[in-house]
């Protein structure tokens, strides 16, 4: 077990970054007068999502400094050559062979940026990881664990899409253990630690859905990866579909602290049709993991953007609260397919809630 002293977040205020295309220029405004004040942090995703790469190095990096674990096995992970490969592959299939979106390497440092803005300001705002919260570990095996998971929660796509949580699991146990084995000389705690790992990778796409913070945060974290950037790559290889579409409806994506909750996701659209990306991807990643109680979650379109049909959407509940143009609210339920499909494979079977 880990000394309860160092199980301290050793979190450091201050800290104040946004990642942001604008017209195919990368820009980094930690500096600028429109940063965010105070410990505040603040990490934007938009177009075009491979300029973005170095970025999110950079914002990565700053978000380890001070837990080194972590740091070296971010270090050792993007330079990993079988990494490499893997997320090489993973696109390959999902791209070329099914007309998906983007799920290589520039797909795992976005989440990765993403995974690691998440769990700060959770950490910020008081809520303990399971990682801590069993005496497992400290916050750098936290930062470690969700790093490590975030950015191999996909490759399993290389070996098909069905089923690309179990493969992915099997294909990143080599990786971790060859990361991990340095920066972890007790098998025994190696052990715990990388069972969160592979929990991460398991239940990124809810089949099963997340048991752990830490889980949750990968989850969420992919889930917030839905911009034209990412969508763009799919429509141009003639992948046209409402998942495509409905991407390059979304400008950006931000993630910074949140008024009534420690994290707040505020997703930008120039177009309503964006909404389809926010309740199908992003919002079950919410609803259904850990996550639920520490995130606020809303979408809102630009004023400049297509004729507008509503002009703000916040998820309350399991409903989507909408103010549409004319100034009516309208409650939706959130559509989640995943689960009712789920639901219906387990009562085919025959299975009743008491029996599980």
């Amino acid at each position: 077990m880990s000394d309860p002293k160092a199980a301290s977040p050793k979190v450091t205020p201050g800290r104040k970054f946004r990642l942001s295309v604008e017209d195919g220029r990368v820009q980094d405004l930690e500096n600028s007068s429109s940063a965010l004040s105070g410990a505040q942090e603040r990490v934007g995703f938009a177009t075009p999502k491979a300029r973005l790469i170095e970025e999110a190095q950079c914002a990565i990096r700053a978000d380890l400094s001070t837990y080194p674990r972590a740091l070296a096995a971010f270090e050792a992970l993007h330079n990993d050559p079988e990494a490499l490969a893997h997320w090489d592959m993973a696109n390959y299939v999902t791209m070329r062979k099914l007309g998906y979106n983007d799920h290589g390497r520039v797909h795992a440092f976005i989440t990765g940026a993403a995974s690691m803005a998440l769990t700060e300001l959770l950490l910020e705002g008081g809520v303990k990881p399971d990682l801590l919260e069993s005496g497992v570990g400290d916050a750098d095996d936290v930062f470690l664990t969700v790093i490590l998971g975030t950015m191999l929660h996909d490759i399993g796509n290389q070996v098909h899409r069905v089923s690309h949580e179990q493969h992915g699991m099997v294909l990143a146990l080599p990786i971790i253990d060859r990361i991990m084995t340095p920066l972890y000389p007790d098998p025994f705690k190696r052990t715990k630690v990388r069972s969160f790992i592979l929990s991460c990778i398991n239940c990124h796409d809810l089949n099963p859905a997340p048991l752990t913070i830490e889980g949750g945060i990968t989850a969420v974290a992919d889930g917030t990866d839905i911009t034209k950037g990412r969508g763009r790559k799919a429509f141009s290889l003639g992948s046209v579909d409402i998942h495509s579409i409905s991407a390059l409806a979304v400008d950006e994506v931000v993630i910074a602290p949140g008024r009534n909750k420690p994290v707040l996701i505020d997703v930008t659209m120039n177009n309503s049709g964006g909404i389809f990306q926010v309740e199908e991807v992003l919002a079950p990643k919410v609803i259904r993991s850990p996550l639920r109680p520490f995130v606020e979650l809303r979408a809102s379109t630009r004023p400049s953007g297509d004729e507008q049909i509503l002009s703000r959407v916040r998820l309350e509940g399991d409903s989507f609260v909408m103010d549409l143009e004319s100034g009516e609210q309208v409650a939706v339920e959130v559509k989640d397919s995943q689960k009712k499909a789920q639901e219906a494979v387990v009562q085919n079977l025959g299975i009743s809630s008491e029996s599980r």
